[in-house]
């Protein structure tokens, strides 16, 4: 008789074997030695077969390799890719300057020095390290981040080391190459630059943040124009840099709640769609040179000849930069009343119209002598570029202002002390503590009712005057004093709040104030400083009495208070004009006596000069 067994084991072992019963047992201890000893050798160390080591360290590379590869190509053909890696790399940069800058602040206030010219020069020092880390970021990032710098140039508020570091972005733009001019002109005109314009420079004779200008002959008119193009990139980013801004600012205002500048993103979202439509920018030069017309004024408005979204052409025009004495000297134009004239021509648009260019620089003003056809009252004509964005300035706020500027003219008394107050709470929601802060940014003065000055911080012999008629020269003293004023943590603090408090539009009129304060002093005047701000007063003593004389016509005003608004226009006014021909008088004999230095001293040439401001 004979057992078969059947072995359940790895593929080899399935075979069947029979033995006689007589070998039963031998076969069951045979068996066990035989899965001892497979026991025993499963728990010894098996050897693998060896892989060959060759090319095993090709894997690193070449895994880093195609990654990149995989990268290129989603970036230059994916475009939420692309965008996403951009939002990354320029939302970084801005944030860590803007959040170092906040950190350095904090820690320089915290500081305790051992003078307070120490104390000074480390705030100044701070204040030029935190704007240049964001000036390097703005112009890293390009775009609309060139634009945002220069909102913050035109703060005229913050900080000198600010505003002078910013000051280089006016200028500092990279140009498009041709190429992207070329196939922009493709993409939006339909028609290559060659089949448009006849001798078109390749070459732009402006950058700026937004567009481009270039000359050439235009075929259609047989002009020579400017041709305006914005730079191709702008529309493919703006939502997504908009959206950076916007969020850096806010966790700016999150961590450091005194650096609050979220309004600046709030103001960029809505203004620049308009700037960058150049269809746009057509309809308000038309209403500028509307609102012109029947003013007997040197300035001049370029024609334009056609307008597309991106692309612009006009007249060109053939000048010098406003503030260029050279130019001025050789055309014989007379700088006092291009300083005159050009504080007439923004305060009639704030004051009269009512709508108004909302981005004054001087990069944005040529001059040029007055041809026989022009309706100039001089020999010269101001040409005013870039009508992109503009301001309309509702009545009751026009003449609020109006108001509170003819407080600050007026001799300081109680009443008018409470008119100024009040009328800046009105204008501006400004607070009582913040109102001087708000005034010297208004006049650029110390407050003439109290000098802007912190409990501990410098002090002066100087003493504001009674109101802005009583006020000489600016001082290199006063200067340095209000410099050093508004360096102190809690000023700065202050000035950063009267700029978020401050209405948007009122903001540019104070920056258009500015521009005419800048302007004639680098236009070296010899009349008084305080010559400009006459002009202004005479304007808002229109826009007051317009709005006397519309109230009486609508049945507002009795009669009793219509005549005597007529009679304080009348009295006030003449008394401004009164002053404003003694001031000329005197203008003119300072240079006067600069023309018979300079023929002293060099003779015709150099008297000529020395009445032109160059030396």
């Amino acid at each position: 008789m004979h057992i078969i067994l059947k072995f359940r084991g790895p593929s080899s072992w399935h075979s069947s074997r029979s033995f006689p019963r007589s070998q039963k047992s031998f076969v069951r201890r045979d068996n066990i030695d035989i899965w001892h000893r497979r026991l025993a050798s499963s728990d010894a160390p098996q050897t693998l077969p060896k892989r060959p080591r060759g090319k095993s360290w090709l894997r690193y590379p070449a895994t880093l390799l195609a990654l990149t590869g995989v990268g290129y190509y989603a970036y230059e053909n994916h475009q939420p890719f692309r965008h996403a890696v951009l939002a990354t790399l320029r939302c970084s940069q801005l944030a860590r300057a803007a959040i170092s800058g906040a950190i350095d602040y904090k820690r320089t206030f915290a500081r305790t020095y051992s003078s307070e010219e120490d104390r000074l020069e480390a705030v100044s020092q701070c204040h030029v390290r935190s704007a240049t880390k964001v000036l390097n970021a703005l112009l890293a990032n390009g775009g609309i981040y060139i634009k945002l710098g220069q909102h913050i140039a035109s703060l005229i508020v913050l900080p000198r080391e600010w505003t002078s570091t910013m000051a280089p972005l006016q200028d500092k733009c990279d140009a498009t190459p041709y190429e992207g001019i070329a196939a922009l002109f493709l993409s939006d005109m339909g028609q290559p630059i060659s089949e448009l314009f006849d001798d078109f420079d390749p070459v732009p004779i402006g950058v700026a943040s937004l567009a481009q200008v270039h000359v050439g002959y235009h075929k259609a008119s047989g002009k020579k124009v400017a041709v305006k193009v914005q730079h191709p990139h702008l529309v493919e980013f703006f939502n997504i840099d908009i959206n950076m801004v916007q969020s850096t600012l806010g966790w700016i205002k999150y961590w450091f709640p005194e650096f609050e500048f979220t309004w600046l993103g709030e103001e960029m979202r809505e203004n620049l769609p308009r700037e960058m439509d150049f269809v746009h920018e057509a309809r308000n030069t038309a209403h500028a040179v509307a609102d012109f017309e029947n003013i007997k004024t040197s300035l001049y408005i370029p024609e334009v000849i056609s307008a597309n979204k991106r692309v612009l052409i006009m007249e060109y025009i053939q000048g010098g930069r406003v503030d260029d004495l050279a130019y001025l000297s050789k055309h014989n134009i007379d700088r006092n009343k291009v300083a005159l004239e050009l504080t007439r021509i923004f305060n009639r648009m704030v004051f009269m119209n009512g709508w108004f260019h909302a981005d004054p620089h001087p990069g944005n003003l040529l001059i040029r002598p007055a041809s026989k056809s022009s309706k100039s009252p001089y020999n010269f004509e101001i040409a005013l570029l870039d009508h992109g964005l503009y301001f309309d300035l509702e009545r009751e706020l026009r003449v609020n202002y109006s108001k509170l500027w003819l407080s600050l003219i007026a001799r300081s008394s109680p009443i008018v002390d409470a008119d100024r107050r009040k009328y800046a709470e009105l204008v501006g929601n400004i607070t009582p503590d913040l109102y001087p802060v708000f005034e010297a940014a208004i006049t650029g003065r110390l407050a003439p009712d109290g000098i802007i000055e912190a409990d501990d911080g410098p002090t002066s012999d100087i003493r504001p005057a009674k109101g802005m008629l009583d006020m000489a020269s600016q001082t290199e003293e006063e200067i340095e004093l209000i410099r050093n004023t508004v360096a102190q943590g809690d000023i700065l603090v202050s000035v950063l709040d009267v700029l978020r408090r401050l209405p948007r539009r009122v903001l540019m009129v104070m920056k258009l104030n500015d521009l005419a304060r800048h302007l004639d002093h680098s236009l070296a005047t010899t009349h008084s400083s305080v010559r400009i701000f006459l002009i202004t007063s005479k304007y808002c003593m229109k826009a007051v009495w317009q709005d006397e004389r519309d109230r009486f016509r609508e049945g507002g005003l009795g009669s009793r208070s219509f005549l005597g608004s007529a009679w304080a226009f009348a009295t006030g006014y003449s008394k401004i004009t009164f002053i404003e021909l003694m001031m000329d008088w005197q203008a003119s004999l300072v240079k006067a006596s600069a023309w018979l230095r300079g023929f002293y001293t060099r003779g015709l040439a150099g008297a000529h000069d020395a009445a032109a401001g160059l030396y």
